[in-house]
């Protein structure tokens, strides 16, 4: 099977700064990779490097159309979603109205899946994005980018600083994808969500994919989770 997304010896910049140094790393149909390491590992300017966000060269090719080059517009339209960190929803807008802005006809995740899944979402349908707390717009900025019915969903760090019982609900929104058959880049500092998804894991250190393999080779690898996801002598593993 071809890889849906094919990375080759990707290197990205803000202004003069290098920050990734050459990443290589591929996601299949409907497979769901975790992106892991330590803050400033560039875990997120590989995510911004997909969309066309930051500078980059190299080869990075999505169902076989070369990715680097285009506008963020046209890869959004290739069927690549992004959420990324800062969840980026429209305050001024109602939920009702973010949530119609991405919606796509004959997609697989209607605005109603978004309510029965995110039942807190039809609750604040009138309300303003701008009003509803971090959790609440993490779940509006995932359902927003899944209205627009992508095959490959690149997500950042989606369970930052959510209680426990909404980071349960966005991870039962990822598992439905990928019954799906939605692909997905998941970046996360821990493994958390990754376990429930049994998803592939690769480590990014100094700009660059350091593993690439299972949660439970990663785990017995010491070497590795030692020189680049251990903090303050434990492990980043969720």
């Amino acid at each position: 099977m071809s890889a849906q997304l094919r990375i080759e010896d990707v290197r990205a910049w803000y202004g003069a700064a290098q920050v990734l140094h050459g990443v290589n790393l591929s996601i299949d149909e409907g497979e769901a990779v975790a992106l892991v390491g330590r803050n400033g590992s560039g875990r997120s300017t590989l995510a911004k490097a997909i969309m066309g966000l930051v500078r980059c060269t190299g080869d990075m090719r999505y169902r076989d159309v070369q990715l680097i080059g285009l506008r963020s517009h046209r890869i959004a339209r290739m069927g690549i979603g992004y959420v990324p960190e800062t969840r980026d929803v429209f305050p001024a807008l109602t939920v009702r109205e973010n949530l119609l802005l991405g919606e796509r006809k004959g997609t697989r995740f209607t605005l109603n899946d978004a309510y029965r899944l995110f039942p807190v979402l039809e609750e604040r349908a009138p309300v303003k994005a701008g009003a509803l707390s971090g959790g609440e717009q993490q779940m509006l900025a995932l359902a927003r980018t899944l209205t627009g019915d992508p095959s490959l969903v690149v997500i950042d760090e989606p369970g930052e600083g959510l209680a426990p019982q909404v980071l349960a609900q966005v991870a039962a929104c990822l598992a439905m994808l990928r019954e799906r058959g939605v692909a997905m880049l998941l970046i996360e500092e821990r493994l958390t969500i990754a376990r429930t998804l049994d998803a592939r894991v690769a480590v990014m250190g100094h700009g660059a994919i350091q593993f690439d393999g299972t949660i439970a080779t990663l785990m017995q690898d010491e070497a590795i989770t030692r020189q680049w996801l251990s903090v303050g002598g434990s492990v980043v593993s969720g």
